[in-house]
């Protein structure tokens, strides 16, 4: 007996933020964005934040936005995919914090809960960051944190939010 389920695509919910700092800023969110269309089904955008650095302060300002997806990947491939779109993108080891043309990162996974020495799930440092937070909060302000227990819109309330500011323009213009 079977329960009708075999072979049907299960989605998983995903939230990503993506990050840029170098180069055309908005030019390489937009290819980061149709990059990862190969990986997933993209929900939603955020608007586009402009963000002071966080961490190493002597950088430029960054372009910020958060993206709502659903893909059928584990989290483990899906992490590979998105460092071979950084690669292809430019992106080379450098410092931590520090300048990039691009970061993209896994911010939840379902509710998943993971910790490895490639991953981990939620992000580690969601909760410090008001440059996520921002953009996350337009998409999803009562996703819930599954360790915390938080909304992200809590957790957006409790960061220092200056250096954040929301941008006019939307990341892709719609055809009219």
């Amino acid at each position: 007996m079977t329960d009708g389920t075999e072979g049907m695509w299960m989605p998983h919910q995903l939230f990503l933020g993506l990050g840029s700092n170098l180069g055309d800023r908005w030019t390489i969110l937009q290819w980061a964005v149709q990059a990862l269309a190969d990986l997933m089904v993209i929900e939603a955008l955020s608007p586009v934040y402009e963000t002071a650095p966080w961490g190493l302060k002597r950088q430029p300002d960054f372009l910020n936005l958060c993206l709502a997806a659903t893909t059928a990947l584990e989290p483990l491939p899906l992490l590979a995919g998105i460092k071979r779109i950084e690669a292809r993108l430019g992106r080379k080891p450098g410092l931590r914090w520090g300048p990039r043309l691009v970061d993209i990162d896994i911010l939840f996974y379902d509710n998943l809960i993971m910790a490895d020495e490639q991953l981990t799930i939620p992000h580690p440092r969601l909760a410090e960051r008001a440059f996520v937070l921002a953009p996350l909060a337009d998409l999803a302000p009562h996703f819930r944190h599954p360790e915390s227990g938080l909304t992200v819109g809590q957790m957006l309330a409790m960061v220092d939010q200056r250096g954040v500011h929301r941008l006019p323009e939307p990341l892709f213009v719609e055809a009219s």
